[in-house]
C-alpha cells in the first residue's frame, strides 16, 4: 500500500496496488483511485496519469467506485494491465502526466489473423482525447451509456466517442509523432489504420482475452486464479510454505459456459506461455504416435515456463480405461498420468483441463497430485447474464430503449455462448433493416448509413425468438406464449400456482429469509378440458422459467433400464438450466400405483421409484418445479401424493358462470360479433361447460356463419343458437360429483399411507373368481 507517513514523495509519485475494474469500464482508458490519492497527486478528475509497471502507459484519472472509497488501490481494466505489464495484485507507480496533441498516430489490428478496412477518420472520432503511447493496446468500445453529469468536458468527449464497428476491435498503437511521451488525438491529428497486424517493440503480452472479457463467473475466477496464477507468478510462496504448488485444475460444466475462455484469460493475465491440446487432435494413426505428441507438448511447456497446458475435451483422450476397447486410448491415459506425476514443482507448469462429461474421465486423473481441484462452471444467474450481455454489447451502438437488465431477466438458462449468439442475431436484425440502403456492387457502405446504424430493443426481442438455451436444445419445446390473461375461470387454481411457482422462482431470497422451502411439485387434476395444460403453460411463461414439457411415451422405453435413465437425464438437464418447470401431462400413465404386476416388476414400477427418488432424493431440486396433470388422480401411486413430492394437489374444477363469461371473452376476442350476441346469457346457459367445450361452441358458431355465406362479416346470436344445439357439456352431473368426492378424499389418502403394500385397481377381483383362496 502507499506510504502513509510520506504521502507526497519528491516526484509526487504514489505506489498503488492494482485491482480489476468492472466489465463496464473495459476499453475506456480510465484509472479509478480514491479521492485522497487524487488529492495527494494534485489531480482533478479527467487529468492524465502515467502508470509505470514493467511498461509505462497512460489513462485518465476518475473517481473510485462507491465501495472503494478510502482504499489505496488503482482499478485498471484488462487492456491497461496488459499495457503496464502487470497483473491484479501487483504494485505500480502512478504520477501526474501531461499529454501532447499528436501530429500522427498509426494503428494496426492487435491480432495476427485479423484484417481490417476502415477510415482513419472513424478512429479519430473513436479515440478523441484518449491518452496514448506507442505499443499500447486499445479497444474500439464505449457504447454503454453511463452517467456523465459531473464529468469534465475532455472526459465526456472521450466517453461519448462513437463506435468504430459493430463489435469491439482491439488495436495496437504502432507509432506516434512525437514518438516519445504521452499523446492524444485532436482535430489536427492524422490517423492511419494499417490492414494487418504489425509487431511493436516492447509489446509481448497477448490481450485477446482478459478477465474483463469473462462475465458471470465471479467467484470461479478467484478460485482459478489462486490455483493457477499464484503458483505461476509467485512460486517462492509455496517454497517458503514447504508445499508443492497445485499441478492441475479440472473445469467442468455445460457446453458454452466459458471454460476455454477462462483458461485463455488466466494464461494471458499470468503472462504465461499457453499450450492448447484439443483432445481429438492428439490422436495419431501410428503405434505410439499419440503418446509421442503428448510428451513433446509437455517438454516444450517445461522449456517455456511459466506455462499453462490447456487440454480441451479431456474426456476424449482420457476415458475410463475399463470402459474402452482400444489399446491406444489406454496407453494415452497411462502416458498422461505419467507426465502429470513427472511434473516437478520447480518446472512452473500448470495443467488446466475442461470437459462437460466429468463422469467419463478416468478416476486415476481425478485425485490430488494430478487434478488438485475440480471447479464447476455453471449456468450464470441473472446478475451473471447481465455482465455477459455488457461484454458482448460493448462495441455495439445500442438504441435508447435497449434495457440490458430486462434482457438478462428474459434469458434464463442462457450460457455465455448463447448470449454471444443473441448479440450477433440482434446485430444481424439491425443490418437487415439497412440492407435496402446498400449498393452491393460498390462494396463499400456510405459513412452516413453507418452513423445511423443502431441495435434497438425490437432487434433483441426478435433475436430472443431465434436463440434457444444450448443446454435445452434436446428437450426444448417452444416457449409458451400463454399469459394469465389468457386463462379464464380458474381463479383459485391460478392463485395457488402463482404463489407456489411464480413467487419462489422469482423471489428465492424471500423464502430463504423465512426459513421455508418452496413446493417441489403440483398435481393439477380435474375433468378433461378444464384447462390444466393451459395453466402449466401460463405459469412457466409468467414465472420467467424454462419450460420442459414431456409425454409419458417419450420417457418409456422397451429397453431395460432406459426409461429410468431418460428420467434421470430429464431432471439433470432441468437442474442445469434452472429455473425450470417440468410439465408431465397424463401423469397417471407414467406413475400408476405399484403392486399391480406379478413376477418381474413392470417398467412403470421402476419409473415410479426413479421419480420418487428424483423428487426427494439426495440431489435437491433447486429452482425446479414439477407440474403433473391428470384426470384420473385415483390411479396415481399414493407415495407421490404426499408433501415433499407433489406438495400441492390443485383441483381444476368446471368453471362457474363468471368463469364461463371470462372464457367466452377470451375465445371471442378476435371474432367479429353482431350486436345481438349476449355473452352473459350464453354463460348462464352453458352450465357445466369446460373451457374446451366453450372453445368448441365459439368455433362452431363461426363455422355456421361461414357456412351461411363466406362473405359474412359478423357472427350473430342465431349462429350461437345453432351451435348450442350441436354441442353439449362433456362433464355430466355424475362425473362432477365423482370428482368432488375424489377432491375431498385424495388428500386424506395421501396423508394416511400405510406401510403395507398398496392395492392397485387391477388386483381387485370379484369374490368367487378362480384363484381366490
Amino acid at each position: 500500500m502507499a506510504d502513509e507517513d510520506n504521502p507526497g514523495t519528491p516526484d509526487n509519485n504514489r505506489k498503488l496496488q492494482v485491482a480489476n475494474a468492472r466489465p463496464d469500464d473495459s476499453g475506456r482508458g480510465l484509472a479509478r483511485m480514491s479521492r485522497a490519492t487524487l488529492g495527494a497527486l494534485g489531480l482533478a478528475e479527467g487529468d492524465v496519469v502515467e502508470i509505470v509497471g514493467k511498461r509505462s502507459t497512460a489513462a485518465r484519472a476518475v473517481l473510485p467506485y462507491p465501495e472503494d472509497e478510502g482504499l489505496e488501490i488503482l482499478r485498471l481494466d484488462g487492456l491497461q494491465r496488459v499495457n503496464a505489464g502487470v497483473g491484479s495484485g501487483d504494485f505500480v507507480e502512478v504520477r501526474k502526466a501531461e499529454s501532447k496533441p499528436a501530429q500522427r498516430v498509426v494503428f494496426a489490428p492487435a491480432q495476427e489473423n485479423l484484417r481490417l478496412q476502415g477510415s482513419g477518420e472513424a478512429l479519430k472520432r473513436s479515440f478523441g482525447m484518449r491518452p496514448l503511447s506507442a505499443g499500447d493496446i486499445v479497444a474500439t468500445a464505449g457504447q454503454q451509456r453511463i452517467d456523465q453529469s459531473n464529468m469534465p468536458p475532455q472526459l465526456r468527449q472521450m466517453l461519448n466517442a462513437p463506435a468504430f464497428a459493430l463489435q469491439e476491435i482491439r488495436l495496437v498503437v504502432v507509432s506516434t509523432v512525437p514518438a516519445k511521451g504521452i499523446v492524444h488525438i485532436d482535430a489536427e491529428t492524422e490517423v492511419e489504420l494499417r490492414a494487418e497486424h504489425q509487431a511493436v517493440l516492447g509489446e509481448n503480452r497477448r490481450a485477446d482475452v482478459t478477465y474483463d472479457d469473462i462475465g458471470g463467473l465471479g467467484s470461479t475466477i478467484d478460485q482459478v486464479r489462486e490455483m493457477v496464477e499464484l503458483p505461476l507468478r509467485y512460486p517462492e510462496l509455496f517454497q517458503r510454505l514447504g508445499v508443492d504448488p497445485p499441478k492441475g485444475v479440472l473445469l467442468h460444466g455445460p457446453p458454452g459456459t466459458g471454460k476455454t475462455r477462462l483458461a485463455r484469460a488466466v494464461a494471458n493475465e499470468s503472462d504465461a506461455s499457453f499450450f492448447l491440446i484439443n483432445g481429438p487432435e492428439i490422436m495419431g494413426s501410428a503405434y505410439g504416435e499419440s503418446e509421442k505428441r503428448l510428451r513433446e507438448i509437455f517438454e516444450e511447456a517445461a522449456k517455456s515456463s511459466p506455462s499453462i497446458i490447456f487440454i480441451d475435451e479431456i474426456d476424449s483422450i482420457a476415458p475410463k480405461r475399463g470402459q474402452v476397447q482400444g489399446e491406444a486410448e489406454k496407453r494415452l491415459v497411462a502416458q498422461l498420468l505419467t507426465l502429470m506425476d513427472g511434473l516437478e514443482a520447480r518446472q512452473n507448469t500448470v495443467i488446466i483441463a475442461a470437459t462437460n462429461r466429468p463422469e467419463a474421465i478416468d478416476e486415476a486423473l481425478r485425485r490430488p497430485g494430478r487434478f488438485d481441484r475440480e471447479i464447476v462452471i455453471g449456468v450464470p444467474d441473472e446478475r451473471g447474464r447481465r455482465e455477459i450481455l455488457g461484454i458482448h454489447t460493448r462495441g455495439m451502438p445500442l438504441g435508447d430503449r435497449v434495457d440490458l437488465d430486462e434482457l438478462a431477466r428474459q434469458t434464463y438458462g442462457f450460457v455465455g455462448a448463447d448470449m454471444a449468439a443473441l448479440a450477433r442475431e440482434a446485430a444481424i436484425e439491425a443490418v437487415r433493416r439497412i440492407m435496402p440502403k446498400l449498393n452491393l456492387e460498390e462494396r463499400t457502405i456510405p459513412p452516413e448509413v453507418l452513423d445511423t446504424l443502431s441495435v434497438t430493443r425490437e432487434d433483441f426481442q426478435e433475436a430472443i425468438k431465434r436463440v434457444q438455451p444450448s443446454a435445452m436444445r434436446e428437450v426444448m419445446v417452444q416457449k409458451p406464449n400463454v399469459r394469465w390473461d389468457d386463462v379464464g375461470g380458474l381463479d383459485d387454481a391460478r392463485e395457488r400456482l402463482r404463489e407456489g411457482v411464480e413467487m419462489p422462482l422469482k423471489n428465492p431470497d424471500a423464502f430463504r429469509r423465512m426459513g421455508i422451502r418452496p413446493a417441489k411439485g403440483f398435481l393439477l387434476y380435474g375433468p378433461p378440458g378444464t384447462g390444466k395444460t393451459l395453466l402449466a403453460k401460463a405459469v412457466a411463461r409468467e414465472a420467467e422459467a424454462n419450460f420442459i414439457a414431456t409425454k409419458s411415451s417419450d420417457l418409456l422405453s422397451k429397453w431395460y433400464g432406459e426409461s429410468e435413465q431418460q428420467i434421470a437425464r430429464l431432471f439433470a438437464r432441468a437442474r442445469q438450466v434452472a429455473p425450470t418447470v417440468i410439465f408431465i401431462d397424463e401423469l397417471d400413465s407414467l406413475v400408476p400405483a405399484r403392486g399391480g404386476g406379478l413376477g418381474e416388476p413392470q417398467v412403470t414400477e421402476r419409473v415410479v421409484n426413479t421419480i420418487l427418488s428424483e423428487m426427494d432424493g439426495l440431489e435437491e431440486l433447486q429452482s425446479v418445479v414439477v407440474i403433473g396433470a391428470t384426470n384420473r388422480p385415483n390411479l396415481i401411486d399414493p407415495a407421490l401424493l404426499r408433501p415433499g413430492r407433489f406438495d400441492e394437489l390443485v383441483y381444476v374444477s368446471v368453471p362457474d358462470a363468471g368463469g364461463r363469461r371470462r372464457i367466452l371473452d377470451i375465445h371471442t376476442a378476435r371474432m367479429p360479433l353482431a350486436a345481438d350476441v349476449d355473452l352473459d346469457d350464453l354463460a348462464k346457459r352453458t352450465d357445466r361447460f369446460t373451457g374446451a367445450d366453450l372453445e368448441d361452441l365459439v368455433r362452431r358458431a363461426g363455422l355456421f356463419a361461414l357456412r351461411e355465406s363466406l362473405d359474412n362479416k359478423a357472427v350473430t346470436a342465431a349462429h350461437f343458437e345453432q351451435a348450442l344445439k350441436e354441442t353439449r357439456a362433456t362433464v355430466t352431473p355424475e362425473i362432477e360429483r365423482e370428482y368432488e368426492q375424489i377432491a375431498a378424499k385424495i388428500k386424506q389418502d395421501a396423508l394416511a399411507l400405510q406401510p403395507i403394500g398398496f392395492v392397485s385397481p387391477g388386483m381387485l377381483k370379484p369374490r368367487g373368481e378362480k384363484g381366490d383362496s
